[in-house]
């Protein structure tokens, strides 16, 4: 299971968010480029990070700085934020991303995703969904996390037939280090067999990464648990592999 090591930007800076909360941040660097090479050199294959303020507003806001951490990282990056049209893409694919993960957008405008996942490829798209268990059901949530999209996860990773990697975030996890939802994880591999899924929301000790490795995700999300110092980044891949 690969683990991907968090960096959440808001203002440049790098921060945590407490369930989605933009007033419950909390930031641990002013230096994102530096955590990037901490990353690479504690062994990350990948790092995942996030404009927040690209989320909120549901336009990229930090994209300057995401192509500049793209020309000097020595691993791949995932990056997400605000993603809306083809040239956002490009750009960033031309900058040296790895991946760029699709959203609320995946949620609301299946259409166009699509249309992405055709031109860049399905290695090149993560279609990434935040839920709420809602009557035992994982319900979409968008923009952000302030809205729903009313829709659950299984009917919109339906109209994915191309996709090849998904992302999912037990939003009542996020950011609180209460465990993951396992047995969430554990049902997505199973009814979604085609889609390598990161597991997003609650790590927060080893263990909980090697009862993740067991469900069969193929990763596994890891921010405020590192940033914390929990455990490190090197225990953390140990734990994964």
């Amino acid at each position: 299971m690969l683990i991907y090591p968090a960096i959440d930007l808001m203002g440049g800076r790098c921060v945590r968010l407490a369930q989605g909360r933009f007033d419950d941040a909390k930031t641990y660097s002013d230096d994102p480029a530096e955590a990037l090479d901490a990353f690479a050199e504690a062994g990350a294959e990948w790092t995942h990070i996030v404009d927040l303020d690209g989320a909120r507003e549901r336009s990229p806001r930090q994209h300057d700085l995401i192509e500049a951490l793209a020309g000097g990282a020595t691993q791949k990056l995932q990056v997400a934020g605000g993603f809306r049209d083809r040239d956002q893409l490009a750009r960033m694919f031309d900058a040296g991303v790895g991946r760029v993960v699709i959203g609320s957008l995946a949620a609301n405008e299946p259409e166009r995703t699509a249309a992405f996942i055709e031109e860049f490829g399905g290695d090149r798209i993560t279609l990434a969904f935040d839920v709420r268990i809602v009557d035992g059901v994982p319900e979409i949530a968008t923009a952000g996390w302030t809205e729903s999209s009313g829709r659950s996860l299984w009917d919109v990773a339906a109209l994915y037939p191309e996709a090849r990697h998904i992302l999912v975030t037990d939003i009542s996890r996020d950011g609180m280090m209460t465990g993951p939802n396992v047995e969430l994880m554990a049902e997505i591999v199973q009814r979604l067999p085609s889609l390598a899924l990161q597991a997003s929301g609650g790590v927060a000790t080893l263990d909980d990464l090697q009862t993740l490795k067991t469900t069969g995700a193929a990763g596994a999300i890891v921010g405020k648990a590192i940033w914390e110092q929990r455990f490190s980044l090197e225990e953390a891949i140990r734990a994964g592999g």
